[in-house]
């Protein structure tokens, strides 16, 4: 059993549309190959410099789902079982940036196979010390149990699932 002594405010992040920027919760700013609008949510691709385990990432921020869908391209020997990582938090979309917080709570889809729930202690942790809402604390614990039901129903799928409230997703091959 993990025990968390301490934990941190919840991430935000900043999504510049205008410099095609992406400001990271530390405060790093990193360029951005490509960010596409679409009515549902906000796509970025962009290169991860410095990072050991993945060299590339893929996000959509989904807003009304309460989602950050993200792909990792893994440097050789750092692959991880997962195809999809969940963020549970808010995402607020303005006319040249976007905004992001982090609730936390994260869901690793294995299409066709299983989700699973991580970092729930933290979550908890964070509303004893106060760094989140009550009314936060229990959206994202509604969004990760309503997108694991969702996924279950769809087979573990996310494009199943997504394309069922009219979102499609698209990658790009890095």
């Amino acid at each position: 059993m993990l025990i968390l002594v301490g934990i941190h405010p919840p991430k935000r992040e900043t999504f510049d549309l205008a410099t095609r920027t992406n400001t990271d919760p530390k405060g790093v700013v990193r360029d951005v190959d490509v960010y596409a609008v679409q009515p549902w949510g906000l796509y970025m691709a962009r290169p991860a410099p410095g990072r050991a385990q993945f060299h590339y990432l893929e996000s959509w921020l989904l807003p009304a789902l309460n989602l950050r869908v993200t792909v990792f391209h893994f440097n050789p020997g750092h692959e991880r079982d997962q195809d999809f990582y969940l963020d549970v938090g808010v995402y607020t979309a303005g006319p040249h940036a976007w905004h992001s917080e982090d609730h936390y709570v994260d869901l690793v889809l294995r299409t066709g196979r299983q989700v699973a729930v991580a970092d729930v202690d933290e979550l908890v942790l964070a509303l004893q010390e106060g760094l989140l809402s009550r009314a936060d604390g229990e959206r994202a614990i509604r969004t990760a149990v309503d997108t694991v039901e969702a996924l279950a129903r769809h087979g573990y799928d996310l494009d199943s699932w997504l394309n069922t409230v009219g979102i499609t997703l698209t990658w790009r091959a890095a």
